[in-house]
C-alpha cells in the first residue's frame, strides 16, 4: 500500500535522523498520528500533557544533543499552545521543527471551527521558514527544507498540514516544470575569519595586561581551546547563563556566572579588565560589562548579526568558536606577568568560601542555598542539570558546581518559566542512562511542571536508568518578582499577587507512583539527597525554603539599595525577616 502524506512525513523525518517526536494528539493531526502508528519502529511519539511542554521538550532535546527537535500539535488551540516553547528555542538559537495540523483546504477562509490563520501566527517565531502543504508532492521538500533550515540557521521552522492533505497518497514530485526535487542531508560548514582579522585580534589580546573572557552557549565544543587561550593570556573566564556547562567550575580561573545572578569575581573581572574577549555569547546586560572605552574588545560569533551589539568591539570575528580559537592560538603570546591571573584566582577561591558560608546560614525553615549547595555535592560528572526561571535560577547559577562532562541548561533569552521539567524529560529520553536533575520553584511547578510528573510516571520504566530528580524550592512565594517589586519598583511585596498556595509536591509524586521526599529542616537536606540519588524511581524533593533569603547581586547599586529600603519603609510584611536575612548574607562577603 502506498504511504499517505502523514506516513511519509514520519519516514522523511526518520531519514533525517529524527528518533522521537514530542506532542499531543488531536483530530487535526489524525493523519500524521496514523502515520506514526505505522512507523513505530522508526519513530517514537512522546505524549506530553500540554503542547507547550512538547515545544519545550523539542528545544531541550536540541540543546542537549545538538540535533533538531521536533514537536507536533493539532490545529487551532493545539498550535497556539506551542508558541511559548517555540519562542524559547528561537531566542536561544536551537533547531526545532514544529508540525501543526490545519482544517481541510476547502474550508479555509470560511470561519470554520478551529480555523486559525496559522501562517500569520507562526510568521514571527518561524520567520525563516513557515509553509503550508497544499499538495502531496510538496511535502518532501517542505520537510527537507524545514529540517535543513532549522539546523543551518539554528532556529525554529514550521510546516502546516491541512487534515485532508495528511490523508492523501504520497506522490513523488514529477519531473516537470515547477516541481521541487529535494534531498536529505546537512553538513555543518567550517567557518573561519580571514587571516588579517585573526592577526588584528591577536594584536589586541597580546597587548592587553588584564584580559577577561566571556563565553556563552556558542562556545560549546571549544572547551580545550578556551582553556589554552585563557592559559596563554593569563585571563579569567566568566560564563553567561547558557554557557554554564562549557567549562568546569573547578578550574581556578573560571569566575562563574555573570550578571544579576552572577558572582563577585565575574563582576570584578569585567570592571577591572582592560581587554575583553567574548566567545559565542549574546549576554545583553551592559551594566555588567566593562564601561565603554575602558576595555578593548574582540568578539567571536558564528552569527554575524550578533557581532558588535553588546559592547563596542575593535575586532569582529565571524566564525565557529572552536575553529576560530584554534586558528588564533598560534598568534597569541604567553604572558609572563601572572599577577592578574593570581588576583582572579584568589577572588574565585574566596567566592566559593562566601557561597558555602551563605549556604550554611540559618533561615526559616530552610535556606534555599543549602539545598542547592548539598545537591551540587552529590552530582556525578555525567549528570544533566536543568534550571527554571525565577529565584531558583540564582542558586542554579551560583551554587551548582559544574564538573567536566556535565550538561546543563535553562531558558536564557526568553527567561520563561516552566522549562526545567520538560528539559529534564527530553534529556532523559536522549540519554536514558545518565542522571538528570531539574531545579524548579513552586510557582513554575504549579503552573505546568506538576502535569509533566504524569509524563514521567508513564515513561520512566522505559529508561535504562530511572534516576531523575526534581528539586522543588517550595516557599509559597513568586519569589523573583517579589524581590523585583522591592529592589526595582521600590514597593513592598504585593502579597495578593505573590503568595501562592502550599502544595504537597512529595505526596503528589507518591500518589502517581514516584518517590516523594520532603525537606522541612536543615538537618533533612543531606539525608534527602542521599535517599534521592539511591532511589530506583524518579524522585520529587519538596524543599520548604525561606522566601526572605535575599537574592543579592554581585554589586548592589545605589538605586537598588534605595529601592529595597524604600519598600521596607512602606510596610513590607516581611520587613523584619528581610533585614535580618540580608545582614546574614552581606556579612559573609568578608569571609576569607
Amino acid at each position: 500500500m502506498s504511504a499517505t502524506v502523514g506516513q511519509f512525513i514520519i519516514q522523511r523525518l526518520s531519514a533525517w535522523g529524527v528518533k522521537r517526536i514530542f506532542g499531543y494528539p488531536g483530530d487535526g493531526i489524525n493523519g500524521i498520528l496514523s502515520g506514526l502508528e505505522k512507523e513505530t519502529e522508526q519513530m517514537a511519539f512522546i505524549q506530553t500533557r500540554h503542547e507547550e511542554m512538547a515545544a519545550f521538550m523539542a528545544g531541550g532535546h536540541a540543546k542537549f544533543t545538538g540535533e533538531v527537535g521536533v514537536c507536533l500539535a493539532t490545529s487551532g488551540p493545539g498550535a497556539i499552545h506551542l508558541l511559548n516553547g517555540l519562542y524559547d528555542a528561537k531566542l536561544d538559537h536551537q533547531p526545532v521543527v514544529a508540525i501543526v495540523g490545519q482544517q481541510a483546504r476547502m474550508s479555509l477562509g470560511g470561519h470554520y471551527q478551529q480555523e486559525v490563520d496559522l501562517l500569520t501566527l507562526f510568521k514571527d517565531v518561524a520567520s525563516d521558514f513557515v509553509q503550508m502543504c497544499t499538495a502531496a508532492a510538496q511535502i518532501r521538500h517542505l520537510v527537507d527544507r524545514a529540517v535543513r533550515i532549522a539546523l543551518a540557521k539554528r532556529t525554529v521552522t514550521c510546516i502546516i498540514i491541512p487534515n485532508d492533505v495528511q490523508e492523501l497518497k504520497y506522490e513523488e514530485p514529477p519531473r516537470a516544470h515547477g516541481s521541487i526535487h529535494s534531498s536529505v542531508g546537512y553538513s555543518k560548514p567550517r567557518l573561519l575569519p580571514v587571516n588579517e582579522d585573526l592577526q588584528k585580534a591577536a594584536a589586541v589580546l597580546n597587548e592587553g595586561t588584564k584580559v577577561a573572557i566571556l563565553l556563552g552557549a556558542g562556545a560549546f565544543g571549544a572547551e580545550e581551546e578556551l582553556i589554552q587561550v585563557a592559559e596563554l593570556l593569563g585571563a579569567g573566564v566568566a560564563k553567561a547563563l547558557l554557557g554554564k556547562a562549557v567549562l568546569p567550575d573547578d578550574l581556578p580561573f573560571v569566575t562563574g556566572s555573570i550578571g544579576l545572578l552572577g558572582s563577585k569575581p565575574s563582576w570584578d573581572l569585567m570592571t577591572e579588565c582592560d581587554t575583553l574577549l567574548m566567545v559565542g555569547s549574546s549576554f545583553p546586560y551592559s551594566e555588567f560589562l566593562p564601561k565603554e572605552g575602558k576595555a578593548r574588545g574582540v568578539q567571536i560569533d558564528i552569527d554575524a548579526t550578533m557581532l558588535g551589539i553588546r559592547y563596542p568591539m575593535e575586532v569582529h570575528l565571524q566564525g565557529d568558536s572552536k575553529e576560530t580559537l584554534r586558528a588564533l592560538i598560534p598568534l597569541l603570546q604567553h604572558k609572563e606577568d601572572r599577577s592578574w591571573r593570581q588576583q582572579i584566582e584568589a577572588g574565585v577561591a574566596d567566592w566559593w568560601k562566601v557561597l558555602e558560608a551563605r549556604a550554611m546560614t540559618e533561615a526559616n525553615p530552610v535556606n534555599p542555598q543549602l539545598v542547592f549547595w548539598q545537591l551540587s555535592k552529590h552530582l556525578a560528572a555525567n549528570s544533566i542539570i536543568t534550571g527554571d526561571s525565577g529565584s531558583t535560577a540564582f542558586w542554579y547559577a551560583r551554587d551548582i558546581k559544574i564538573k567536566r562532562g556535565m550538561k546543563a541548561s535553562i531558558s536564557g533569552t526568553l527567561a520563561t518559566m516552566c522549562t526545567a521539567v520538560p528539559y529534564a524529560i527530553a534529556a532523559k529520553f536522549a540519554y536514558p542512562d545518565r542522571p538528570v536533575i531539574a531545579t524548579v520553584g513552586d510557582g513554575a511547578m504549579q503552573m505546568l511542571g506538576m502535569n509533566e510528573l504524569v509524563t514521567i510516571a508513564k515513561y520512566y520504566p522505559q529508561w535504562k536508568s530511572p534516576q531523575l530528580i526534581i528539586v522543588v524550592a517550595n516557599n509559597q512565594d513568586l519569589n523573583m518578582v517579589s524581590w523585583e517589586q522591592r529592589a526595582l519598583a521600590a514597593e513592598p511585596k504585593f502579597e495578593t499577587s505573590q503568595n501562592i498556595p502550599n502544595f504537597p509536591f512529595a505526596e503528589f509524586a507518591k500518589l502517581i507512583g514516584l518517590e516523594g521526599i520532603r525537606i522541612d529542616t536543615p538537618e533533612d537536606v543531606e539525608p534527602a539527597m542521599i535517599r534521592a540519588f539511591a532511589a530506583n524511581k524518579p524522585v520529587v524533593i519538596d524543599a520548604h525554603t525561606d522566601p526572605n533569603v535575599p537574592i543579592l547581586p554581585p554589586h548592589v547599586s545605589v538605586s537598588q539599595a534605595k529601592g529595597f529600603f524604600t519598600a521596607l519603609f512602606k510596610g513590607d510584611a516581611d520587613a523584619g525577616d528581610l533585614v535580618k536575612q540580608t545582614w546574614k548574607e552581606v556579612r559573609h562577603n568578608y569571609v576569607s
